[in-house]
């Protein structure tokens, strides 16, 4: 990837995002077809054709992202993702009578299927990404740490308003699979998870308010210097 790479989805201390409006409590749906996108979404991505970190850089990266609801955001991805695999075609997307069920003539096979009857069990598990540490843990709690400064050329789970700021760590949560290099293809690499606290002050300045807060950031080890 190159500096090129931009998440739009990356909006913590951003203006001009307008209000944060409240839902009901329990409101999942806001159209009919929303929960067949999220279906569709968890059963191609239950193929193993692409890892979770994979898709969250495939939605951040959409040029209409700010433009998109929560779940045309997760169909475009996902559309996105079947068709740098060589599974879905622009033809079979502007077919809309296509049979779903028959794949295209040398279309590849899924590694793996997820079957009606499985869907209670796989959501249940969930998808665990604590593995064993590569290490000793590089920090420890109290100890004052400063995040990584400058751009990231791919996908990463550190959130620009913080970086080159400094906190300090509260607590460990163990070794993790590392979004960044998952999101690459580059392999799990687990890594110390941290989580750091950091003073409103520190993150907003003189904004009105800022003294009074205290944001907790989950942080991977390789995110963080000695401060």
């Amino acid at each position: 990837m190159t500096m090129s790479y931009h998440s739009h989805a990356d909006l913590g201390g951003r203006e001009g995002c307008g209000h944060v409006v409240p839902e009901p409590e329990g409101e999942l749906w806001h159209a009919a077809w929303e929960p067949r996108a999220m279906a569709l979404t968890v059963a191609a991505g239950a193929t193993g054709a692409w890892n979770i970190d994979m898709s969250r850089a495939a939605r951040e990266t959409l040029p209409a992202y700010a433009r998109l609801s929560y779940y045309e955001i997760w169909i475009h991805a996902l559309e996105r993702l079947l068709r740098e695999r060589g599974v879905l075609h622009d033809d079979e997307l502007a077919d809309a009578d296509a049979d779903a069920d028959r794949p295209r003539p040398g279309s590849p096979p899924p590694p793996r299927l997820l079957r009606a009857a499985d869907v209670p069990a796989v959501l249940a598990r969930g998808a665990p990404t604590e593995r064993p540490a590569p290490g000793p843990a590089r920090f420890a709690p109290g100890q004052r740490v400063r995040l990584r400064t400058g751009a990231v050329p791919h996908h990463t789970r550190l959130p620009g308003y913080a970086r080159g700021r400094v906190g300090v760590v509260e607590s460990l949560h163990g070794a993790h699979v590392f979004a960044d290099t998952h999101a690459q293809g580059q392999g799990e690499q687990p890594q110390w998870l941290y989580t750091v606290v950091f003073d409103g002050g520190e993150l907003w300045g003189g904004e009105t308010g800022a003294q009074r807060l205290r944001v907790s950031i989950d942080a991977w080890e390789p995110y963080l210097e000695s401060a």
